[in-house]
This record gives structure tokens, C-alpha cells and sequence, in this order.
């Protein structure tokens, strides 16, 4: 005889909470998760100052390995929460996730990939899902709305950049390296990168090297358009409809997310969607 049952299996729940921020599990994962990748970012920046790391080298490896390890056991947790492992391994957020989890095990082999741990700054895009700033967008077309959610996306948008910043610092910390180009840090890189891509251009740091040279000549193209995308976003804003709400649950099947508040089955594969 087959049993009826409303309560969710032990699948559903570990999905409900690392992949919906909607539920308090959800978020508190989430919030819990973002906590320990701003302290892997932070420790990594202060391990390439070399006054700071002589004197807490121990602590910085060990509380690295520490991350490491739990960010393993999510990236593990997120496989086995889906039905399509599949559809998370290869999606961004998937390859990001792996990409931020294995520079710590590749600098047991290989010198010098530590650094790649600051893309883990990627992973913070996940703010976007907690914050639900989606709901701002399009809200309405009356004004004081439109500047209230014009407000939030540049926010956000300011918050990409200093993503960028972060990572573009890294890359040119790793290239300039040795070069006495005044890349003496990733803190001091990421200043640079952050005066470069604003077109500030103060010149008291310096790649020298032509693959240096190179990227920094990109940055500076790429300033002019990060420039006008603050006055875009608010012009747009004044002209944008009203859409309907979405939420974060996330497919148990696939993975999609942003679904309508209102919807029964998945939009990708057409699963049906739990409610609570």
C-alpha cells in the first residue's frame, strides 16, 4: 500500500535552504555564507601584505583551510540538493562556486595560485537574492518610486564594480609581481584598479610590464562606459513598466529561479514548484 504525505523528504528541505532565500533557513544560510566569503576575501588581502602575514602567516593558512573545507561541503550540498546536478555543476553560479572552492587545494601543488582565491568574490552576486532587488525594477512609473529603485540598482551597481575592482587588482597583483611597479599588495592593486577604471588616473602606480600595460589600457576604455551606466539606469527607470513580482525559489529539477509569485511549475523544465 502507498503512504500519503504532505511533509517534505530530507532532499527538499537542504533544498529550501541553500538555494531559496525566501524561507528564514534560506536566508540565514545565505547571510551565514556571505559572512564567510567577505573573511575569506579580507583574509587573502591582508595575507599579501607582507608586515601582516609574518606575523599571523598560521592564522591566515589555517582559517583559509578552514573556509575552504565549508565552502567544499556547500558546493557538495548544492549537487546533491538538485535532481539535475548537471544543470548546477555547469550553470554560472556552479562554475563560479568551483572556481572559488579549488585555489586552495591547487596551492598545495602549485606556487602562487592562492590569489585566485579573491574570486570568490564573484559568489557575493548572491547579495542580489537576499536583498530582492528585483522588485524594484520596473516597479512603477510615478517618480519618487523610480528614484527609490534607480537608488537601489546603482547601488548594486556600485557594488559590481568594486567586484571588478577586486578582481582586476589581483590579476594585475599577479603580473606586476617582482616588477618594482608599486603592486606591492592586492590592497594597494585594487586602489589602482579602482583609480584607473573611474579614468582618476593619479600615476603614482605604474604597470611596467606590456601584458600589464595591456590591461590596463582595457580598464581604462572599459571606465569611460562604467562612467555612463549610473545616469542610463536612472533615464531607463523613468520609462519602465510595471512587471510582475517574482520571488526566490528556486526549481528543485533545474535549478531556474525568479519565478512568478503565482507559478505552479517551473518555467525551464515545467517541474512543479512546493509551496509553502
Amino acid at each position: 500500500m502507498g503512504k500519503t504525505t504532505n511533509k517534505p523528504d530530507w532532499r527538499t528541505r537542504l533544498h529550501e535552504i541553500i538555494y531559496e532565500a525566501d524561507t528564514p533557513a534560506g536566508k540565514l544560510f545565505d547571510i551565514v555564507l556571505l559572512i564567510f566569503i567577505l573573511a575569506s576575501i579580507v583574509l587573502v588581502m591582508l595575507e599579501s601584505v607582507s608586515s601582516i602575514n609574518l606575523v599571523y602567516k598560521e592564522f591566515f593558512n589555517i582559517a583559509e583551510w578552514v573556509i575552504t573545507i565549508l565552502f567544499t561541503l556547500e558546493y557538495i550540498a548544492r549537487i546533491i540538493a538538485i535532481k539535475k546536478p548537471t544543470e548546477y555543476i555547469f550553470s554560472f553560479y556552479g562554475i563560479v562556486d568551483f572556481l572559488s572552492t579549488i585555489p586552495k587545494y591547487l596551492a598545495v601543488i602549485f606556487v602562487g595560485t592562492h590569489a585566485l582565491v579573491a574570486l570568490r568574490a564573484l559568489r557575493l552576486l548572491r547579495v542580489f537574492r537576499i536583498l530582492k532587488l528585483a522588485r524594484f525594477i520596473g516597479e512603477s512609473n510615478q517618480l519618487i518610486k523610480a528614484l527609490k529603485a534607480s537608488r537601489a540598482k546603482i547601488a548594486v551597481f556600485l557594488f559590481a564594480v568594486l567586484i571588478i575592482s577586486i578582481i582586476l587588482g589581483t590579476v594585475m597583483y599577479l603580473v606586476e609581481t617582482g616588477q618594482d611597479s608599486g603592486f606591492t599588495s592586492i590592497p594597494r592593486s585594487v586602489y589602482w584598479a579602482i583609480v584607473t577604471l573611474t579614468t582618476v588616473g593619479y600615476g603614482d602606480i605604474a604597470p611596467v610590464t606590456p601584458l600589464g600595460q595591456l590591461i590596463a589600457a582595457m580598464i581604462m576604455i572599459m571606465g569611460y562606459g562604467i562612467i555612463a551606466i549610473p545616469t542610463g539606469i536612472v533615464s531607463a527607470e523613468y520609462a519602465s513598466q510595471k512587471k510582475v513580482h517574482v520571488n526566490t525559489q528556486s526549481c528543485p529539477s533545474c535549478g531556474a529561479e525568479n519565478h512568478r509569485d503565482d507559478a505552479e511549475f517551473c518555467y525551464e523544465c515545467g517541474y512543479k514548484l512546493h509551496h509553502e
